[in-house]
């Protein structure tokens, strides 16, 4: 076991970059074969697609959100198990749909050992043979969900084995298992390890010397030494002795695994060619090169990464889980999280500046990688929109100056001119039209709400323009912004700006940043740098969500979503300005950050059937939260488990079908309350309780709610108006 180093935490922003590259790389040509990608692409040295926005992808989501079972578990001051991951799955995935391929029970592996656990199989007989058969269990996903268990232990491979060997038996068995434990050894390996073959005896190490899995592995190794040359005669070896037609099910893991090995040997320690060979053998692409490119970031680090694979990228993730507020990330929040998560299961102390922004501002735009942009964006907004010269930007993260650690953004505009704005901003909601397509159905709650503060530095050049200074956030309804106060900043000198944001009521906040207004420059028009660092927003909210301005979302002409919200499971629609929740067995939806603590949601509710209407707060996902409604002639305080709703406290209450009433529900710490008229409930959670999470509303057995709208103030703001 190798001693944690700093320069570990840029190695796992390099493999979590390089998988977000692999994925994005693969995604246009899954399922197609050698001979179609040869055709339509070539040599496929780029990307196939342009993409506006890549959407969602299986092989990052299952990796992201598995991992928070590990947060969970050391949290509770234990061992993972793989019952925690199962519970995870169950947690962060919505009901079939979004997330991974939901191709039916006994078809897909993961949608299988969903549903097992769903219905009180546990893990990990929710995954095995013994439950499912081996072709299930044999399919691909025991390794392309598997690369983060390798970047938690950078040098262990042991320890990467041992927590993927329990991640991958939720869903897989056999050599479904022993592809995770591969690939992740292998990963973990490459922290410290740099030739091809000595990573790949290293993830052999970890799996029986008999299995299927390894002997393959071998044939594939023996080839290339007998063979080193010509990667194409390989693959035609590959494909006759180990082609999808000689293994059972959709998508089996052993032919995937043969091209893996093949492009990471004859890729001869390129990350380029090593990922488009991958990508031209065809089959599983995404997920082959997802996990080959993993492997090879962390090997070469980010000097191997060529910027035409970065730039596209842009630092930008996009999720598909339940939880709204986790669908919208940028890459070094995920290297932040997972290095949070390497070093606790260390017992280290994170390193500087790595610490203090993973403790107090891991989504912060901090740019502490180098090369990295947090998914920053600019525009111009002119004061003559006839202007003929289109505006020219650029960023560019750099070691020159900073406000705090080692590197900031220098961004570019050219050409401006005095009136003019330029806006320097991340986006904090995202909706259809920001997307190519609906690739694993995403949706989004926003990241950013009013009641919060904003906060950003700046420092413009000697040779900039005069300006003024803002910050500022976008209404997404209306396109305008809400700006602070104004700065003028000192030339050559970092100043901090801050922005509190007011309560708001139907607004829904998709941008936060800088804006600068010309106010003078030397020459007619001419170009405008500044060097921005540490934007980031802090605080709890204070907003009112009008159902009567959200809209739906159509995303394809079977999709769509209501904005700001994900749904779990259910009928989800808008009608009369209301939102409507209908379910046949259990219905749930959400908005609102998961990470929100001590707060208070009034809820405008009515009931229109059924016995089960709730308000929801402090939800973590499909079985982590606390409901307060009607429930039977109760006015009931409810906690959602894994194993159902747990009753923590009830009253009488005869309540009326379609008659509007108002919930609220309030938490601090461990102490729950909830009120509806002059019945007040009470409970102290001392089982586990949920002290962060979103809000929502949910029905059960076939009930139908309606909500007109939702207040949300921290627990502060609220006591104040008391």
């Amino acid at each position: 076991m190798a001693e944690l180093k700093k320069e570990w935490i840029e190695k796992i922003y390099a493999g979590w970059l390089a998988k977000i590259i692999g994925i994005r790389l693969g995604a246009p040509v899954e399922g197609w074969t050698y001979e179609q990608i040869k055709s339509v692409y070539g040599k496929c040295r780029d990307y196939p697609v342009d993409y506006k926005r890549f959407a969602a992808d299986d092989d990052s989501n299952g990796p992201l959100f598995f991992l928070r079972a590990l947060e969970e578990s050391m949290a509770k001051g234990r061992e993972m198990t793989a019952d925690d991951v199962g519970e995870a799955l169950l947690n962060y995935a919505p009901f079939e749909h979004g997330f991974f391929w939901w191709g039916g029970y006994g078809c897909s592996t993961e949608h299988t050992a969903y549903l097992n656990l769903r219905h009180g199989i546990p893990a990990p007989r929710s995954g095995s043979r013994r439950q499912n058969g081996s072709t299930m269990a044999e399919q691909i996903g025991g390794q392309i969900f598997i690369d983060t268990w390798g970047l938690v232990c950078p040098g262990n491979p042991g320890q990467a084995a041992s927590l993927a060997a329990k991640a991958a038996s939720v869903t897989h068995d056999g050599n479904g298992i022993y592809g995770g434990v591969f690939i992740a050894a292998c990963i973990s390996a490459a922290f410290v390890e740099k030739d091809i073959r000595a990573i790949l005896e290293k993830g052999l190490s970890c799996i029986p010397a008999e299995s299927t899995y390894a002997k393959l592995v071998r044939e594939v190794m023996d080839f290339h030494e007998k063979h080193p040359d010509n990667w194409e005669d390989c693959f035609a070896y590959i494909r006759s002795f180990h082609g999808y037609d000689r293994y059972p099910g959709v998508c089996h893991i052993l032919p995937n695994t043969a091209v893996i090995v093949l492009a990471l040997l004859y890729g001869k320690g390129d990350f380029s060619d090593t990922l488009t060979i991958c990508n031209r053998c065809g089959w599983d692409t995404d997920c082959n090169v997802g996990n080959v490119a993993t492997i090879m970031g962390v090997r070469g680090g980010l000097e191997a990464i060529e910027e035409k694979w970065r730039k596209p990228v842009n630092d930008f993730l996009a999720c598909s889980g339940v939880v709204g507020s986790l669908n919208i990330q940028d890459i070094p929040y995920g290297a932040c999280y997972i290095a949070k998560l390497a070093w606790a299961l260390r017992g280290e102390t994170l390193p500087e500046p790595f610490r203090e922004i993973i403790e107090n501002r891991i989504h912060s735009c901090h740019f502490e990688f180098p090369g990295s942009t947090h998914a920053m964006e600019m525009r111009l907004e002119r004061t003559n929109p006839s202007c003929p010269e289109t505006p020219e930007f650029s960023l560019l993260n750099t070691p020159e100056t900073s406000h705090t650690g080692e590197r900031c953004l220098k961004a570019h505009a050219y050409p401006v001119s005095p009136g003019e704005r330029v806006c320097l901003y991340v986006r904090t909601c995202l909706f259809p039209e920001d997307f190519h397509d609906s690739r694993y159905d995403p949706a989004f709650s926003p990241l950013l709400y009013p009641g919060q503060t904003v906060c950003g530095s700046v420092m413009l050049p000697e040779e900039a323009p005069e300006c003024k200074a803002y910050l500022y956030v976008r209404n997404a309804r209306t396109k305008e912004l809400y700006l602070s106060g104004e700065y003028i900043t000192e030339k050559g000198k970092w100043f901090t700006l801050q922005y509190s944001i007011p309560a708001m009521e139907g607004v829904l906040l998709d941008e936060m940043g800088f804006a600068f207004e010309i106010c003078a420059m030397s020459g007619n028009r001419a170009g405008f740098d500044v060097y921005v660092d540490d934007l980031y927003a802090a605080g709890g909210p204070d907003y009112t969500i009008d159902f009567a301005r959200e809209k739906e979302e159509v995303w394809t002409s079977v999709r769509k979503e209501i904005s700001q919200f994900t749904r779990l499971k259910g009928n989800l629609f808008l009608e009369d300005g209301n939102l409507h929740l209908s379910c046949a067995d259990f219905g749930e939806a959400y908005t609102g950050r998961y990470d929100w603590r001590d707060y208070r949601a009034e809820f405008a509710l009515t009931p229109h059937a059924g016995e089960q209407h709730y308000g929801c707060i402090r939800v973590q996902g499909g079985v982590r939260g606390y409901f307060a409604g009607f429930s039977g002639d109760e006015f009931v305080l409810m906690k959602n488990t894994r194993k159902g709703l747990v009753r923590l406290a009830g009253a009488p209450f005869l309540w009326e079908m379609g008659k509007e009433y108002r919930i609220e529900i309030g938490a601090e710490k461990n102490r729950i309350s909830a009120r509806t008229g002059d019945i007040c409930l009470e409970a102290v959670d001392g089982d586990g309780p949920y002290l962060t999470g979103s809000v929502g509303i949910a029905v059960r057995d076939g009930s139908h709610i309606s909500c007109r709208e939702i207040r949300i103030k921290t627990a502060q703001a609220a006591a104040a108006l008391t």
